[in-house]
């Protein structure tokens, strides 16, 4: 019978103490600084209704230079994309670093939301005069981190972090509990601490979650 064939347990059966631990540990190092962030934040969120927001608004007034709004107007893709000269015109002047894409267009005016984890921001011009009003709102670094917990607003790059965490966590359960049935004969409360740690939030959802 080949290895590919054989039932899984056979193939967990074989696997090393010492396999185990190296993997269990590699996964728990990966997961640190993660697991004690969304842990931290996991009690922040359960609170957030109890926790005040340090809410701080940014606006900026003004109007483009008429050589910015000329090629502003003169831009052909207005399907979603704000405007090279545009962009580079607010981070050389006011320092805001503008989204290529986002951008909504109407027949008299230009609109750039700017969602961002624990606060937002805008950016309205106006087509016809060249005035524009830029707003940025942020609610605090407890809002910051929440939201990272939540993915909300916070790019593939992070996406991609969240899933890569979840899979390193998924194999730091799994050593671990195959760890605990290596040693569940010296030690004779580990399946009902396991048992307990299953029970507890099935009891809740079942009985106090409607």
């Amino acid at each position: 019978m080949s290895a590919s064939s054989r039932p899984i347990t056979a193939v967990i059966k074989q696997l090393s103490l010492g396999t185990l631990r190296q993997w269990h540990w590699i996964s728990s190092a990966v997961c640190l600084v993660g697991m004690l962030g969304f842990a931290i934040t996991g009690i922040t969120l359960n609170h957030a209704a109890s926790i005040p927001a340090s809410l701080s608004v940014t606006s900026v007034e003004g109007e483009l230079p008429a050589e910015v709004l000329a090629q502003t107007m003169l831009y052909s893709d207005r399907s979603e994309s704000t405007p090279l000269r545009l962009r580079r015109w607010f981070a050389s002047e006011h320092g805001v670093a503008l989204p290529l894409g986002q951008a909504e267009w109407s027949e008299d005016e230009l609109y750039v939301a700017m969602p961002r984890p624990g606060g937002d921001a805008w950016l309205s011009v106006d087509l016809g005069s060249g005035e524009f009003i830029y707003e940025r709102t942020g609610r605090g670094w407890v809002a910051y981190f929440n939201d990272l917990h939540k993915g909300r607003d916070s790019g593939t790059a992070w996406s991609w972090f969240i899933d890569i965490f979840a899979a390193a966590c998924v194999v730091f359960s799994l050593t671990g509990l195959l760890l605990l049935q290596r040693q569940a004969g010296h030690r004779p409360g580990t399946w009902p601490a396991v048992a307990l740690g299953v029970l507890i939030p099935f009891l809740l959802i079942l009985f106090f979650i409607h």
